[in-house]
């Protein structure tokens, strides 16, 4: 068993993936790569709920020919409560539209100071590599909703997400140091370090 399929399509997604784990002698690839054409109702309540749901139905659906892997990540503003949360991609009631989502975040964000404008991008990810072989991982990166988008590199709310340490929004960094402090990044080197301990039989 030497393939992993993601399951999403989203390039920006697989592309970030594909970075971090390289190295590892497993061909991934997204569910268009794959030829598989499911649509997985996302009605968790959290993040993981999510990545678990999609993970074990694109498992059931390979009979276990290959392993899974699926993220489900997100914006958690404090000002918001929490949300948009496990609603991000869908925030403005149109599944993965960037520039109406982050319209209405800019928009509910509008009157509140710089101060309490903190927020943090969450990735919950499940790599199933057998019935009974589930490794999950989590991982977080802090930072503030600015006042406008900035920068023009990443995706989704990237411009809108400053990282004060860098002095920049996720879309005005480079991919290596995105990779290295975001929260899909954190996620899929917990996942790597999980996936190396397991390396002997993951690959048979």
């Amino acid at each position: 068993m030497n393939k992993i399929i993601v399951a999403s399509n989203n390039e920006h997604k697989i592309k970030e993936i594909k970075e971090i784990l390289s190295g590892f002698p497993y061909e991934i690839v997204s569910l268009k790569e794959a030829n598989i054409n499911i649509d997985v109702e996302e009605d968790g309540k959290t993040f993981m709920d999510n990545a678990y749901k999609k993970a074990m139905e694109i498992y059931k659906y390979c009979k276990g020919s290959c392993m899974v892997l699926s993220d489900d990540s997100g914006l958690s503003v404090d000002a918001l409560n929490g949300a948009p949360g496990v609603y991000s991609a869908r925030f403005a009631g149109e599944h993965g539209n960037s520039e109406k989502n982050n319209k209405k975040l800019l928009e509910m964000m509008k009157d509140i100071p710089n101060e309490n404008r903190g927020a943090k991008f969450v990735c919950a990810m499940v790599l199933i590599l057998s019935e009974n072989k589930i490794i999950k991982v989590q991982g977080e990166v802090e930072g503030y909703i600015l006042n406008e988008e900035s920068g023009n590199n990443g995706f989704g709310y990237d411009p809108l997400f400053y990282i004060p340490s860098f002095d920049m929004s996720f879309a005005e960094m480079d991919s290596f140091n995105k990779n290295i402090i975001s929260h899909r990044g954190k996620a899929l080197k917990m996942l790597r370090e999980k996936l190396s301990q397991n390396i002997e039989w993951s690959d048979k």
